[in-house]
């Protein structure tokens, strides 16, 4: 019996708590919004292939800080798909941690990466871990929060 709970009580921890937004790059990606300094603040993956970055575009006050993901696959002159990923619509997050990123590789799935975001719900920053995929062979990327 105590091995069937604690097996639904790790398959429910596994399981998405919130869904995040993955969107094309649009005025949240711009030049002007990413973090300085752009090597602190942008690490590639996949031998170079994909490049995550952070982005701060001031406003909304409460979540203005995106994740930019430039990765395969590439289309007809050489480019690489441009991704913003944000917590709800156009809204950011309210941190991310940049330093807790991480990656793993899952022939399955993909690259896997998760990094720590807070996300405003009232009054108070709440502590989450963003957990998202990325396959480059059809550029399809899943994100959710943990």
């Amino acid at each position: 019996m105590k091995r069937v709970l604690l097996g639904f009580a790790a398959l429910c921890w596994s399981v998405p708590v919130m869904a995040q937004e993955v969107g094309d790059c649009d005025w949240r990606s711009s030049a002007a919004a990413l973090y300085e300094p752009w090597e602190e603040y942008s690490r590639t993956f996949a031998n170079g292939d994909v490049r995550i970055a952070l982005l701060d575009t001031i406003e909304p006050g409460q979540a203005p800080v995106h994740l930019l993901v430039l990765s395969p696959p590439y289309d007809e002159l050489g480019g690489r798909q441009c991704r913003v990923i944000s917590h709800q619509g156009q809204r950011g997050f309210a941190d991310v941690d940049f330093s807790t990123l991480e990656a793993a590789y899952d022939p399955a799935v993909g690259l896997i990466f998760s990094v720590s975001v807070k996300i405003i719900e009232g009054e108070v920053p709440q502590d989450w871990r963003l957990q998202f995929t990325l396959n480059q062979a059809t550029g399809e990327i899943g994100a959710d929060l943990r």
